[in-house]
């Protein structure tokens, strides 16, 4: 797996737009005592389940592989010359 240049970004990007997600499609309700773990574990399996992101074998899943596969698909969401893709 291979590490984005701005990861970090992207993960936070992508819990606030997961977030949103969730919360407009009424599968959820966050709260903001909700550790970045949960959310991140939450959002990827929403995902999974809206099949907007491939699945990983279960013994693959860890929190580091949901972050990236979070920040995969924030990325791909962006514009190609966006600031946080160069």
């Amino acid at each position: 797996m291979k590490k984005l240049k701005h990861e970090a970004e992207l993960i936070k990007a992508a819990i606030s737009a997961g977030v949103k997600y969730a919360e407009d499609r009424g599968a959820a309700v966050f709260e903001p005592t909700d550790s970045q773990s949960e959310k991140i574990l939450y959002l990827y399996r929403l995902f999974v389940h809206d099949k907007l992101i491939q699945p990983m074998p279960e013994d693959q899943v860890s929190q580091q592989s949901m972050r990236h596969k979070l920040a995969l698909w924030y990325a791909k969401q962006l514009p190609k010359d966006h600031p946080l893709l160069k």
